[in-house]
């Protein structure tokens, strides 16, 4: 059931914290359980509990800088359960469970976690490479620890008396996906009686990470001027909804199409482009998919809105827009535009494909 399994000790020995997967699926309707085994080892807890807990939180700061009391965690959702002594948490044991508990031995006891599906998917805000800790961002943590009570303020725990692992929740793109969308502009130019059209589409909803993206572009050209180059942006949007209205855009791709429409000319012609992280790893803030500790990880995927959900529950929510610019010949104060002015936009949703098995 498990290929890996996932294991982290406290710090005095007396827990050891066992995960069989740290990527958990949210396919909309549900989310994957959380299964897990915590060994106990009971002597010297003296009048302490043990807690496993599960929290989803966004955290906006290092926490080696909370020097004046500040918080830079807020948890979003979190859940309690006591292990030991017995509190009555009986899950039912599932295949993963058995195998969890075939590792740990006699002093295993099982647990489970339900995800609920209105919590954001993890994400993390990309650190410049001079910062140090934990990066910005949400993220998913079950962690045990010994304490007289589940989350008293004023009980100090002491880190040797905890084990934690970082888990992610992730989506996958759908089986059934729309048709792609499709923009267009008309404009006109001073100087010249007739104007310039642009449509440009994609020919299915949803795209993959790494995969290229073919971005259909047609030109109408009525004007006397010439369109000298195509310029093909995609910029993500991050929304910072949990602690202000802090949202800002990051260009991931920009390149630049040598293709030239003569006056009273056609242009017809599928473009390709990819954006990748490779690309902008000097990028600060960028969103990306949850990182766990320094393994590879993507642009973030696009955040999927269900209906009647709380979008600051969300915490971040990241979009892409696809821009397809016109350079066009000058003509100084006669008329010439800027890339600027001949622009349509697309959205662009970019996830990852559900596995085949």
């Amino acid at each position: 059931m498990a290929d890996k399994v996932f294991k982290k000790t406290s710090g005095n020995g007396q827990l050891t914290l066992y995960l069989g997967k740290r990527d958990y699926v949210d396919h909309v309707d549900t989310v994957d359980t959380v299964e897990g085994v915590l060994k106990i080892d009971p002597a010297d807890l003296g009048d302490r509990k043990v807690w496993i807990q599960l929290a989803c939180a966004f955290r906006y700061g290092r926490e080696d800088l909370d020097v004046i009391g500040l918080s830079f965690r807020k948890d979003i959702w979190i859940q309690h359960i006591q292990l030991y002594p017995d509190a009555g948490h009986k899950p039912t044991l599932t295949e993963m469970h058995n195998t969890l508990l075939k590792k740990a031995g006699e002093q295993g006891h099982a647990f489970t976690f339900n995800i609920p599906t209105n919590l954001p998917c993890s994400v993390t805000l990309q650190p410049s490479p001079d910062d140090k800790g934990k990066a910005c961002g949400v993220d998913f943590e079950v962690k045990a620890y010994l304490a007289k009570s589940a989350d008293d303020p004023d009980e100090k725990i002491d880190k040797k008396d905890t084990c934690r692992l970082v888990i992610r929740k992730i989506q996958f793109a759908p089986d059934n996906t729309g048709s792609g969308q499709k923009a267009e502009i008309c404009k006109s130019f001073m100087m010249s009686d007739k104007p310039v059209l642009l449509e440009a589409s994609l020919d299915k909803e949803i795209y993959y990470h790494g995969d290229p993206i073919p971005v259909t572009v047609k030109i109408k050209n009525e004007t006397n001027k010439v369109v000298k180059k195509i310029k093909v942006t995609v910029d993500q949007t991050t929304d910072v909804v949990l602690y202000s209205a802090d949202k800002y855009t990051k260009n991931v791709l920009c390149e630049e199409f040598g293709e030239t429409v003569e006056a009273n000319a056609s242009f017809d012609k599928t473009l390709q482009i990819t954006p990748l992280l490779a690309n902008n790893k000097e990028k600060r803030g960028l969103a990306l998919d949850g990182r766990l500790k320094d393994e590879d990880t993507n642009l973030a995927s696009t955040t999927i809105i269900r209906s009647g959900m709380d979008k600051e529950i969300l915490g971040i929510l990241v979009s892409y827009k696809i821009k397809v610019n016109l350079m066009v010949s000058g003509g100084g104060l006669l008329g010439g535009l800027t890339a600027s002015d001949v622009t349509v936009e697309l959205p662009l949703t970019l996830m990852h494909p559900k596995p085949k098995d």
